[in-house]
């Protein structure tokens, strides 16, 4: 395995020597509880580490090595998961992502099964966009919910740098075919990296809300298959409402924030008491929210992740499809509750005065996992 360190001059959080039990107690309690009170209840499920993109916080321009079909959970498996959290675990939202989602020939069927045995789940959808515009109906009418759609800037020069495919126009084009189909609310996510696209935050703002789309910055996480990731060169949170600060005024949301990975922000032209709309920031690296964190990650080869970080993963594929008894689904819920009681307190950065200066970037790129 990797186990080239990323220099954070951050802190790691490690729990004290009575906080590490690696094993449930009790064993029969319902629910993704860990042994720091979290509960899980917010599922990402990742259906292909493929990518049609080569964005460069996150895989190399040659692209990575694929898993195999027969290595995927196939989507009788991924339904079979679903509802095993739904029904046993205390599941109360799905989130589907990638690689990207869209390149599974199954992707409509998945979501159709999905709903028809879960009428109620809120199912949202991470997409880069591309190919949406084909396919949009199709999964508003299967029943998906809602759509996060990757675009980190405006600028077809910016967009070619950054994901290295000139795809810009389908994104756009995916987006309001997505809105068209009802998929609402429709939020976009974006990366900012120095140099490239920072100075495109205030127009990105500008355009989603004046489409009444939610933008989310998201801050630059070392998630990349290059380990070419550093902290001085990442843009933080408080730097993208420095970006913000000169064309809008930021106001704190008054809504719970009830476990959300973005800090939501009222946005309003100075001097107006009018709203314009909202922005998230989702500050993992710099204003983390481990404390609050509500996910449990899947690979798309059926992998438990308790932390997006994590180094660590359990296998659920083998017991899947070892049989599909009630034996069978214990075994399966039994395991996932264990890596999720293993959770970490947290990922390691942003956590002054609690551990290691060191943060251990994961193996595996953001592709790989699952958002």
């Amino acid at each position: 395995m990797n186990s080239e360190r990323v220099a954070l001059g951050l802190p790691e959080v490690r729990p004290s020597s009575s906080e590490t039990a690696t094993t449930r107690t009790g064993g029969d309690e319902r629910g993704l509880l860990d042994q720091f009170g979290r509960v899980a209840s917010d599922m990402r499920l990742s259906l292909t580490d493929k990518c049609n993109l080569r964005c460069s916080y996150c895989m190399p321009e040659a692209g990575l090595d694929w898993l195999k079909k027969d290595k995927l959970l196939t989507a009788a498996e991924i339904i079979r998961l679903v509802g095993l959290g739904v029904n046993r675990l205390g599941v109360r939202e799905l989130r589907l992502t990638g690689g990207e989602p869209l390149v599974r020939a199954d992707l409509v069927e998945i979501i159709a099964g999905l709903r028809k045995n879960h009428p109620e789940l809120p199912i949202s959808l991470t997409t880069n966009g591309v190919g949406l515009a084909k396919k949009a109906q199709a999964l508003a009418d299967a029943g998906l919910t809602r759509l996060n759609v990757s675009m980190d800037t405006l600028h077809h020069d910016a967009f070619l740098q950054l994901t290295r495919r000139p795809f810009l126009d389908q994104v756009l084009a995916g987006i309001e075919a997505a809105a068209a189909a009802g998929l609402r609310p429709l939020k976009i996510n974006a990366v900012l990296l120095r140099g490239v696209n920072e100075g495109h935050a205030a127009e990105l703002l500008q355009w989603s809300l004046d489409r009444g789309y939610e933008l989310r910055f998201i801050e630059q996480m070392p998630l990349d298959a290059d380990h070419g990731w550093t902290r001085e060169g990442m843009i933080t949170a408080a730097e993208i409402r420095e970006l913000l600060s000169p064309d809008f005024e930021l106001s704190p949301d008054p809504r719970a924030r009830d476990g959300a990975p973005a800090e939501r922000f009222e946005v309003r032209h100075h001097g107006s008491t009018a709203l314009l709309g909202t922005v998230g920031i989702i500050a993992s690296v710099t204003e983390p929210f481990c404390a609050d964190c509500r996910r449990t990650r899947i690979t798309a080869e059926g992998k438990v992740m308790s932390c997006l970080f994590s180094r660590t993963e359990v296998d659920l594929l083998a017991l899947l499809r070892a049989g599909d008894s009630q034996q069978d689904d214990d075994a399966v819920t039994a395991r996932w509750q264990d890596a999720m009681w293993a959770k970490p307190r947290a990922h390691g950065m942003g956590h002054p005065g609690l551990g290691d200066a060191d943060f251990v970037q994961p193996d595996r790129s953001m592709s790989a996992i699952g958002g």
